[in-house]
């Protein structure tokens, strides 16, 4: 594997690489890695010639700068855990190669109604830091293929958007969620938990299924309640949202049979750390 701290560098290198037809896929990360990450480096690897992870903590996805600051960095593991998974380059910038000119958000992406719910809501300004950086990212590598993990599903949806309306050819690959034994979705957060809450912190998946077991049959008012109800009596001190979409655009749904494909999200707090997950309620798994 090859490192590269600055956009020059790398460019030198890639730039051979394109103009010998040769494909190039692309894992943007925050770093703090697990193996959730490893299978879309994985991923990468299967369908494209050439395999780029970055990492680098985007401050302006941060709608609190506590949360920022508690980050996980991890990076000689981050370093060590790619190079087993023979990732070909690690871009691994400061945040002055990243924005010189300071990281004031300069263009207002037309993300429409996905920024004003679920994450959008909850999160002011996350989506626009989001897109910043990934549209940043994105003209520094020119990759073939992106690949990012269904966890993070209304965040897949933005950069979906993204790609239109900036006309970036890139494709965008969702792979799906990957779990620990217990059910717990894997995520960098999952480091700020202990033992005893990453116990409590499975219920959101526990949740979820329930969810898909019993979304023919109630009403997804019902279902909302009694998850909301379920969460709080496990531990967790504050949800953000439970919530049953339409799994094309995350409308709300609020019949109990739809010929539209569902999918059920949870945000909850547990001892302070943010958790997310969501679930398909239409597929067979």
């Amino acid at each position: 594997m090859i490192l590269f701290k600055t956009i020059d560098a790398l460019q030198k290198h890639l730039y051979n690489k394109k103009n010998n037809g040769i494909s190039i896929g692309f894992v943007p990360t925050m770093g703090a890695l697990h193996q959730g990450h490893l299978s879309l480096i994985s991923m990468s690897k299967t369908k494209c010639a050439i395999t780029v992870c970055s990492i680098f903590v985007n401050p302006t996805q941060f709608n609190d700068s506590k949360d920022f600051e508690k980050y996980p960095i991890t990076i000689e593991n981050d370093i060590r855990l790619l190079e087993l998974a023979q990732c070909d380059v690690l871009f691994l910038p400061s945040a002055n190669e990243i924005y010189p000119k300071g990281t004031a958000l300069t263009t207002q992406y037309q993300l429409g109604y996905l920024e004003t719910l679920l994450e959008g809501k909850f999160r002011p300004h996350h989506f626009q830091g989001v897109c910043q950086v990934v549209h940043t990212l994105l003209d520094i590598v020119t990759p073939d293929m992106l690949f990012l993990g269904q966890k993070d599903y209304q965040q897949c949806m933005v950069i979906q958007q993204l790609l239109v309306i900036t006309g970036i050819k890139t494709q965008l690959m969702m792979a799906p969620t990957l779990r620990e034994n217990s059910g717990l979705a894997m995520s960098s957060r999952n480091m700020r938990l202990n033992d005893v809450d990453k116990e409590k912190a499975t219920v959101i998946y526990q949740s979820l299924k329930y969810i898909k077991q019993n979304c023919n049959d109630k009403l997804p008012s019902d279902l909302i309640a009694t998850v909301t109800e379920q969460l709080l009596q496990n531990g967790f001190e504050k949800i953000d949202y439970v919530a049953i979409c339409n799994a094309n655009d995350l409308q709300p749904l609020t019949n109990i049979k739809s010929n539209l494909p569902r999918v059920a999200l949870i945000a909850a707090f547990l001892n302070g750390v943010r958790l997310i997950d969501n679930l398909l309620l239409d597929d067979a798994s």
